[in-house]
């Protein structure tokens, strides 16, 4: 079996970062394994209804906050009522260390606090439209951890859904960070590979995408 070539990192915009094979085996693993245990809940992972009665193709779940279209709240009204689980202390040191070797920052990565994730599972046909993620009230980065088959990332700019914009294909583990400057650049998936992913990782099909946030919100 031939070794894989490494990829190199890549800049698609000020403040985007690409760090491709970023997440090892092991930690892919580890992170499958704890998705299916908070897709269980208390909020369960899910199709969520848009405000237009549209449902998304993709399933997703929070932890820290729960989001819905287009708000953060502690308690998933629009789901079961059951208040939304704590944000894990290991995404958060996870969160520090991506944008800390993203950005080659020691100091942005350790005041990097995010308080909430959104996990969304792409199965056979899910894509995502372009979009912004606009509902924060902090402008701090957003990480974006990728496990399972290779997706098309379609990264564009902060003033259209259109062109210009770059197109990334994000494999398993790979890491991509937007802050500053990109921080809200419209983005979206428009095709996920099927077959694409390692069995190894836990995820025998689809893809799951783990968005680290800092909602600047309180209690």
């Amino acid at each position: 079996m031939n070794a894989l070539i490494p990829r190199p990192r890549s800049h698609p915009a000020p403040g985007a970062v690409h760090v491709p094979g970023w997440l090892s085996l092991d930690e892919q693993r580890e992170l499958v394994t704890a998705c299916r245990a908070w897709a269980r809940g208390p909020v369960p992972m899910r199709h969520t209804r848009l405000p237009r009665g549209g449902v998304m193709s993709v399933q997703t779940m929070c932890l820290g906050w729960h989001w819905r279209p287009y708000a953060y709240s502690r308690i998933a009204h629009d789901v079961n009522g059951a208040r939304v689980a704590e944000f894990p202390d290991v995404l958060r040191e996870l969160g520090r260390r991506a944008l800390a070797d993203a950005y080659e920052d020691e100091a942005a990565g350790a005041a990097y606090a995010p308080d909430t994730v959104l996990i969304n599972h792409y199965g056979e046909g899910a894509t995502m439209g372009m979009h912004q993620d606009k509902d924060e009230k902090s402008s701090a980065p957003v990480v974006s951890l990728s496990i399972g088959d290779t997706c098309v990332f379609r990264f564009g700019n902060t003033e259209t859904r259109g062109k210009p914009y770059t197109d990334v294909e994000l494999a398993s583990g790979d890491l991509f960070v937007f802050g500053g400057p990109a921080r809200f650049a419209y983005h979206g998936v428009p095709k996920v590979r099927p077959g694409t992913g390692d069995p190894a990782t836990g995820l025998a099909a689809g893809r799951l995408n783990l968005t680290l946030r800092v909602t600047g919100l309180t209690d």
